[in-house]
């Protein structure tokens, strides 16, 4: 059984309209049920009703984050290799149709640009390239692995959607984990996101995350693009997905991101404003639905935010961040994705960790 066949049991529109019939009785009973959470819970959590318990979610949140993860904060870096780009996408800087200076990382340029985030003390980077299947395939991934496997313990992948076969490829080669987003899952709207390129196929990217499971990766990473649809919709379709891969792929782990629309040379404005407030509930909510899922917070977002998100529930972040290629060590004029927010260094971000009785762990917890 494919996602599809689950996903094709729900309507965009009535998942939608049942947030605004959620109680307070509705949000307290997911609160203090004992025992496992289900998707009516987490619906229940992320509806406007949960709002008023927010005090009482973060602190439940934090609760089981400390039990499950203890006070430790994985750290990572994002390595961009490429932002070459066969897709126009209306909201991304990399996209086809964007006159930007691009720039493919040659092997010379990936030993620069992986000794420079070496220097910063990580040993978890996340590998990331736009989607231009003529540029950056598979071939030119498994070789990106080969090199940064001389120095980080831990490679994860954030390129176009694959081919189980290239997939158990890129896992031969040392590959940890995938992460691959939907960006929405309103499938009528999708298109109006993605008009020209192979990510316009919503269905061929729906099944991802199938094919990386059956290429036997340790872990697979999810999210949505929050501000394109209604993130409250967007939400429960993710925890949808998620359930469904935990069932068929047990032995897997799973993440999530929570990336908002950030500025770039798209100029697009979000559809649909995420606050403060309701991105902490959302993260909350799915800590207290998912004890084991792990949780992700980017620069993209605000010193000040992500200096609480470990607290209650983030247990993965990225620090000192660059998001165009070679953006460490080589200084190209090649274009970010999207500017970040959080512009500290990796160290001074690690000393608010610390400062807050965490401890930044710069290896992940799996060693190749």
């Amino acid at each position: 059984m494919a996602f599809k066949s689950v996903f094709d049991q729900y309507e965009w529109n009535q998942v939608s309209a049942r947030f605004h019939d959620f109680s307070s009785q509705d949000v307290e009973y997911a609160l203090f049920k004992k025992g496992k959470r289900n998707l009516d819970d987490f619906a229940a959590l992320i509806s406007p009703a949960a709002l008023p318990y927010l005090e009482q979610m973060a602190q439940i949140s934090q609760e089981i984050t400390l039990r499950r993860f203890g006070n430790t904060v994985q750290m990572y870096a994002p390595a961009y290799l490429s932002n070459e780009c066969h897709n126009i996408c209306t909201y991304c800087g990399f996209s086809f149709d964007n006159k930007i200076a691009r720039l493919t990382l040659n092997e010379e340029q990936m030993h620069r640009e992986f000794e420079a985030i070496k220097t910063l003390g990580f040993d978890h980077i996340l590998l990331v390239t736009g989607e231009a299947n003529a540029t950056v395939h598979t071939e030119y991934f498994n070789n990106a692995i080969n090199i940064a496997n001389q120095y980080f313990s831990n490679i994860s992948i954030e390129v176009q959607p694959l081919e189980e076969e290239d997939y158990k490829s890129m896992h031969e080669h040392g590959a940890y984990a995938i992460l691959v987003y939907q960006e929405t899952y309103h499938k009528e709207n999708y298109p109006n996101y993605h008009p020209k390129g192979k990510k316009s196929n919503f269905f061929y990217r729906l099944d991802t995350p199938d094919r990386i499971g059956r290429a036997g990766f340790h872990k697979i990473g999810l999210g949505v693009l929050l501000g394109l649809e209604d993130w409250r919709t967007d939400s429960f379709f993710t925890a949808l997905h998620l359930e469904y891969l935990e069932k068929k792929y047990w032995q897997t782990k799973f993440s999530i991101s929570f990336p908002r629309i950030r500025p770039n040379e798209s100029c697009f404005e979000p559809n649909v404003h995420v606050s403060d407030k309701e991105l902490v509930q959302l993260i909350c909510a799915y800590r207290i639905y998912n004890e084991n899922v792990e949780l992700s917070i980017s620069t993209r977002e605000s010193a000040a935010f992500r200096d609480n998100a470990f607290k209650f529930g983030a247990t993965s972040m990225s620090a000192g961040s660059k998001t165009e290629p070679g953006g460490y060590a080589l200084h190209s004029e090649a274009l970010e994705q999207f500017t970040i927010d959080d512009q500290r260094t990796p160290q001074q971000f690690a000393r608010v960790i610390k400062n807050a009785g965490y401890e930044a762990v710069w290896k992940d917890w799996f060693q190749q």
